[in-house]
């Protein structure tokens, strides 16, 4: 399984690069978002929130679960770091095969229902208090090809 990393400077780079990497984004598409806490997981969303048009503030749903944003293509936030049971029923699946794109925080604590095929994306802090490696971890072709895509024209510095 290949694996890419990539290191911001500062959180409006990694905003960008979800940005760039919501535009290649299809319905259907699973992101889910790992690593240190304050690594910038939401900074990313926001990003992906970006990417696909929407307009509404985004912020972490940690006491929802999930959050919908309408855009280009519809945005399931899920932060599933306070469910209690990753067994517990609360129809993930409905969002993984729906029209808009997910992103899962904290998506070990639920890995038992995540789809086969999906991109994962490991957030460290790295250095500094404002530099990030961010590792992305694809699953199925779809995911590999789109990682490629992002790498081949990714124009923030490293």
């Amino acid at each position: 399984m290949n694996q890419y990393e990539k290191y911001t400077k500062d959180p409006s780079e990694t905003f960008q690069l979800a940005s760039n990497l919501a535009e290649l984004l299809q319905p259907g598409d699973v992101i889910c978002l790992e690593g240190d806490l304050g690594a910038g997981k939401t900074t990313f969303t926001k990003g992906v929130a970006k990417g696909l048009d929407i307009k509404k503030t985004v912020n972490s749903p940690t006491f929802t679960i999930i959050k919908e944003y309408r855009g280009r293509l519809p945005l399931y936030h899920m932060d599933v770091y306070r469910v209690a049971d990753s067994y517990e029923d609360l129809g993930f699946d409905e969002y993984f095969e729906g029209e808009g794109v997910t992103v899962v925080e904290w998506a070990h604590l639920i890995e038992e229902q995540l789809p086969n095929e999906l991109l994962t994306i490991y957030l460290y802090h790295e250095g500094s208090e404002k530099k990030r490696k961010m590792v992305f971890v694809p699953k199925g072709k779809r995911y590999e090809q789109l990682c490629k895509e992002i790498f081949l024209n990714d124009h923030t510095s490293d």
